[in-house]
């Protein structure tokens, strides 16, 4: 009698908090994390589109981006950053593969497709890269943007820039 008793008592158990509780990977957004996604999403579209008119609603004026390049401070920052890829990357299309909205920050892992005239050190031809979009957002506006590429779509892309010369020190 007492192991039918635990054992309805462990079925009961595990049924009532299976009912309670999320499944794995399915956590429920809170309104914000759902507006920083919303956010998230118009910056990917403007990258896509050209069209930069929508990021003064979802971008800060004092965003900042963190890039190869150094910081670039201010939402005319991001909207030249926005007009440079549509000008000479016409045809990128962006393929969200996955994305995670936690507190202030959405992290996005995309896809990016197209044909490359040559700019920025990329081969020309067909491109195929992914990497890791990871903003922080604050009262649903984005304030900060770092960007994470896979190491060998860098590789591909630094095969057809010229090798510097090695100084003493990298010889030893």
């Amino acid at each position: 009698m007492k192991k039918i008793f635990f054992a309805s008592l462990l079925g009961m158990f595990l049924f009532s908090s299976s009912c309670n509780q999320p499944a794995a990977g399915d956590k429920q957004l809170t309104e914000q994390e759902q507006k920083n996604l919303a956010a998230s999403n118009a910056i990917m579209q403007a990258f896509e589109t050209g069209d930069a008119s929508k990021l003064d609603s979802v971008v800060a004026p004092d965003f900042l981006d963190h890039t190869d390049r150094g910081d670039m401070k201010g939402i005319d920052s991001l909207k030249a950053a926005v007009a440079f890829v549509h000008a000479n990357f016409k045809d990128m299309k962006t393929e969200k593969i996955h994305e995670v909205a936690d507190g202030d920050y959405v992290y996005v892992w995309s896809r990016y497709t197209g044909t490359s005239d040559g700019t920025m050190g990329m081969p020309v031809g067909p491109y195929s890269m992914t990497a890791i979009e990871l903003s922080k957002y604050k009262d649903g506006k984005a304030v900060e943007h770092w960007n994470f590429m896979e190491a060998q779509d860098v590789m591909k892309m630094m095969a057809s820039q010229p090798m510097p010369a090695m100084d003493d020190t990298m010889k030893k």
